[in-house]
């Protein structure tokens, strides 16, 4: 059986510019892989923390040589002789040899770049792509491999955008009863269209981190407007080819206990911005909402969950942070419905299977998502297929970090369906 021979890692850039790692992973037969973990903007305080520099002489402090050191120098040789299909244990002594319960001492991203390409490699010792690996793997699809639907993010606001809206994206979620490459299709042609209604109106039209448009309208209400007369000037039906979901991102404007955003002079209490958002609904039908309140407003969570959470998906980002623990409290309280995945808020793969079979065994349903500074590396795409998630969220269809993935999970979806060869 093959086993690792070297690990090798190096400093790259991510899509803003930060500095990010990725890694290499070459086998005693000659195979070799190679992955890149991506970096983030908006963070909840209960993820695992990254590894940093600290050195304001380079790249404002933010560069990964600390990281790259301990991949190259400590973890790589610990490494060397071991079956990369073990996952689990290679996964169990990163976290044994960090020791902390936030990985703050070798880093989330370090411990991700080397349980990520195990992962490839463990694929490619076998002669599968990994989304096929994985689900062999961990058996979490059911019955068949199916591609999940995507959610385009296609006006950014918050950190993401240019600081006039409020909430941090706008997403369109096509009907998940149209195969993938139709979804993509009818994202595609809305995101264009939205382009040339707001030239039309003499609005910014540059783009986001995230490849949403980043408009200069005054009220997270004119975005959802905007949005609503662009799907109407297509051959697509709102609620019924297409639906419109919310990453709110709440936490960047939750202040001493209230929550304050530019379509209201006064700021919301808790049990205030839960009727909003009944009243947003009953007016605009949203599909989702992510992070709609502060991650630690627990009560708020719980009852706008038991208010909506039979109409709306309720999805907790910062407010799970792909922990096990926050997640199993949700479950527990009935706090929301979905998880969102973000396989750097946790840093291995094993954790992040086991969050999502926690999840599944709950009914609840699963989006995997990208980070604002992501690279080209496709992992996730072949994560989120091989999990089974029912939904992804890249971005925009826009931006080459973005249209990878999207490419990739067009390319599997041709592999599903017989049409061309095996992909890898």
């Amino acid at each position: 059986m093959p086993a690792i021979h070297t690990v090798q890692a190096r400093e790259i850039l991510d899509c803003r510019g930060i500095p990010t790692i990725e890694t290499s992973l070459w086998l005693d037969n000659g195979l070799a892989v190679t992955s890149s973990v991506p970096t983030s903007t908006s963070t909840g305080k209960s993820e695992a923390k990254e590894l940093r520099d600290g050195d304001p002489a380079r790249y404002n402090g933010l560069g990964v040589l600390k990281a790259i050191d301990l991949i190259n120098r400590l973890i790589g040789p610990k490494l060397k002789g071991l079956d990369p299909s073990r996952q689990g244990d290679i996964d169990r002594f990163l976290i044994s040899l960090d020791g902390t319960p936030d990985k703050h001492k070798l880093g989330a991203n370090t411990i991700l770049s080397i349980s990520q390409v195990v992962c490839k490699a463990g694929a490619a010792m076998y002669g599968l792509p990994p989304y096929k690996y994985i689900a062999l793997k961990y058996r979490l699809n059911g019955d068949a491999i199916t591609i999940p639907t995507p959610a385009f993010n296609v006006i950014n606001g918050g950190k993401h955008g240019a600081g006039n809206l409020d909430f941090q994206e706008f997403l369109l979620v096509p009907s998940s009863r149209f195969p993938f490459h139709q979804g993509i299709q009818i994202g595609v042609e809305i995101y264009y269209e939205l382009e040339r209604q707001l030239i039309n109106k003499n609005a910014i039209h540059s783009v986001g981190v995230d490849g949403g448009f980043a408009p200069n309208l005054f009220t997270n209400l004119d975005a959802l407007e905007i949005i609503l007369q662009t799907i109407n000037n297509t051959m697509h039906q709102y609620g019924h080819d297409v639906f419109l979901g919310l990453d709110v991102a709440a936490n960047s404007f939750f202040k001493g206990q209230k929550y304050t955003i530019k379509d209201r002079s006064q700021a919301f209490s808790s049990k205030e911005f839960i009727e909003y958002y009944k009243d947003l609904n009953d007016d605009y039908h949203i599909f989702s909402l992510e992070d709609p309140l502060g991650e630690e407003d627990w009560n708020g969570w719980v009852e706008l969950t038991r208010e909506i959470g039979n109409k709306v998906v309720i999805i907790g980002d910062d407010f799970l942070a792909t922990n096990k623990e926050r997640l199993i409290r949700a479950i527990e309280q009935k706090a929301c419905t979905s998880l969102l995945v973000k396989l750097n808020q946790m840093g291995t793969i094993t954790e992040s299977v086991e969050v999502v079979k926690i999840a599944r065994d709950a009914g609840w349903t699963i989006f995997v998502s990208n980070r604002s500074g992501e690279t080209t590396d496709t992992f996730i795409a072949d994560f989120a297929v091989g999990i089974g998630a029912e939904y992804t969220k890249f971005g925009a269809p826009c931006r080459g970090e973005r249209i990878i993935k999207y490419n990739r999970l067009l390319r599997i979806e041709q592999e599903l369906n017989n049409q061309t060869p095996v992909v890898r």
